[in-house]
């Protein structure tokens, strides 16, 4: 029954959704990628906000239930028979009254199966779409013949849109640059690698009282050099979201001041390398919103970049939707967690193959564990950490890692900074 409510609340979504469209004919930008595209769509929202009356996807609302809604201007109702029909009277009003309706919209957009794209793709047709990064083994890769699969879809955006409109790419990412090739489009880059229209100089961990308290580097674009500055969150690739916005930005007739101003206002979304205070004198770096392969072995890098007086503690949960690529990249991010970590915990059965390998790469049993649940794994680590530890939280959405992060917060009014924290969440 709830599959064939699934399916009819879809489709009169799509047939509202579409009608909205075509009557306030907003631009329209994607984000599309396996990763990062949350915080690339806060940014290029905080970038175009000062000169466009817009609208951005809630948080990570990217599917065929989530674009719509965003369309439409409503939360999600999850189960709420009422509230989803309020978001009809809502979408209908939309349709027959006037309006004073947003002049552009940034739509995150992400597939979990083939045909998830197409599907979004018939309700919009973008006018300009940024793509993150697609990664060797990308995340959902287990619903996909191949990771070219993956790609495939993930760039489907790009292959909406007319001639010469804007496509952002990452410079550093060969699988992009390789399949922009390919379209008769307007094509600006972002990125560390040379030659990016849009560079990034080299990153630098910024520290406030002898803590870290974000990321900075220069930015070097056509009108001349400036600075980016991510504040409350750490790593490398936090510099790609406000880079790919200023790119953007520039494509959309922005100078650089303008999308450096509002991008002054842009706060990395929870669950992305947060950083937030933990018990006894620890630091936490919580990245618990998601995890694949790729943005794992980058979260360890950040990790060991941070200089601590205590432990490098590394906890990840299950990644999910490898299929058989499953257990080669566990014991390959257990292996390099083994090298830059104190102690590594893996949280859930497949994560069982990320701790063997890090025994296997010579941490002991003690200093590599493994638990099944996050609950688990919560209450041992309240009993572990101690002053000057480092603690890296990072899993699959239904590992749930955050309820790890909220355990070993030291100020519980935190729990407002991490993911998943709306009542409906908490039920499950």
């Amino acid at each position: 029954m709830k599959l064939i409510l699934r399916s009819i609340i879809a489709a009169w979504l799509v047939v509202l959704a579409r009608a909205i469209i075509k009557k306030y004919k907003p631009t329209i930008v994607m984000v599309t990628g396996s990763v990062g595209k949350t915080s690339t769509k806060d940014a290029v929202a905080a970038a175009l906000g000062g000169r466009f009356n817009l609208r951005a996807s809630e948080k990570s609302h990217n599917s065929e239930f989530g674009v719509p809604l965003t369309i439409i201007g409503a939360s999600n109702p999850w189960m709420d028979f009422h509230k989803w029909a309020h978001v009809i009277e809502e979408a209908v009003a939309l349709i027959l009254l006037p309006s004073h309706y947003p002049k552009l919209l940034v739509l995150e957009v992400g597939a979990d199966r083939p045909g998830d794209l197409a599907r979004i793709l018939r309700i919009a047709t973008p006018d300009a779409v940024v793509v993150t990064a697609l990664p060797d083994v990308p995340v959902h890769v287990e619903a996909y013949a191949s990771p070219a699969a993956v790609r495939e879809e993930e760039f489907a955006p790009a292959y909406a849109l007319k001639p010469d409109a804007p496509l952002i790419i990452s410079k550093d990412d060969g699988h992009a640059v390789g399949m922009a090739a390919r379209l008769p489009v307007k094509i600006t880059t972002f990125g560390f690698e040379k030659g990016a229209d849009i560079h990034i100089g080299t990153e630098k961990l910024d520290e406030t009282d002898g803590k870290p308290s974000g990321m900075s580097a220069s930015v070097t674009t056509p009108e001349g050099k400036s600075e980016l500055k991510v504040v409350g969150a750490l790593g490398r690739p936090q510099l790609y979201a406000p880079a790919a916005a200023l790119a953007l930005a520039r494509a959309l007739g922005l100078s650089d001041a303008e999308a450096l101003a509002g991008l002054a206002n842009y706060q990395p979304p929870a669950g992305r390398s947060r950083i937030l205070a933990g018990q006894h004198g620890s630091l936490l770096i919580d990245d618990s919103y998601n995890a694949s392969p790729t943005a794992v072995a980058e979260a360890l890098s950040v990790l060991a970049s941070i200089s601590c007086s205590g432990r490098r503690i590394v906890v990840i949960g299950d990644m999910l939707e490898l299929g058989r690529y499953s257990v080669e990249e566990h014991q390959r991010v257990g292996t390099l967690a083994a090298g830059i970590s104190d102690m590594v915990i893996g949280v859930g059965v497949r994560a069982r193959a990320l701790v063997d390998a890090a025994r296997s790469a010579g941490m002991t049993e003690v200093h590599a564990r493994a638990f099944d649940t996050s609950a688990l794994a919560a209450s041992a680590l309240k009993e572990e950490v101690k002053n000057g530890d480092v603690v890296l939280i990072k899993g699959s959405q239904s590992i749930r890692v955050e309820r790890i992060t909220e355990a070993l917060l030291a100020d519980p009014k935190d729990v407002g900074n991490l993911v998943r924290q709306e009542k409906e969440w908490k039920k499950r």
